[in-house]
């Protein structure tokens, strides 16, 4: 079992910036792939961003050059830097973790463990 914590989310004015954090635990492991969803009211979870074992990274079209996902090994934590902040982007941001695939992967199917989330609202 993996255990996922997210933090970091919270209200915030259009153009600003957070930093989301997704903590690891129990049989976590830095070669599994590791991602951000986003589900906004009424509408399906989406892809955000993921990030490999090995570290490379692919953000969905719509928060390309304004969300960076990293992550740091030794604290088995992901971030997901999120910058130019507009009203669309208030959704409960998800992490998630995959044991199925070594590659980068959008299809929220093969992700195995979910944290609880963390709201992320951005006011006009």
């Amino acid at each position: 079992q993996v255990q996922l914590v997210e933090s970091g989310g919270g209200l915030v004015q259009a153009g600003g910036s957070l930093r989301l954090s997704c903590a690891a635990s129990g049989r976590a492991s830095s070669a599994y792939v590791m991602g951000w969803f986003r589900q906004a009211p009424g509408k399906e979870r989406e892809f955000v961003a993921a990030i490999s074992g090995s570290g490379i990274t692919y953000h969905a079209d719509s928060v390309k050059a304004r969300f960076i996902i990293s992550k740091d090994n030794a604290k088995n934590t992901v971030y997901l830097q999120m910058s130019s902040l507009k009203p669309e982007d208030t959704a409960v941001y998800y992490c998630a973790a995959s044991t199925r695939t070594t590659g980068i992967t959008m299809n929220r199917g093969l992700y195995d463990y979910w944290g609880q989330g963390t709201q992320v609202t951005v006011s006009s």
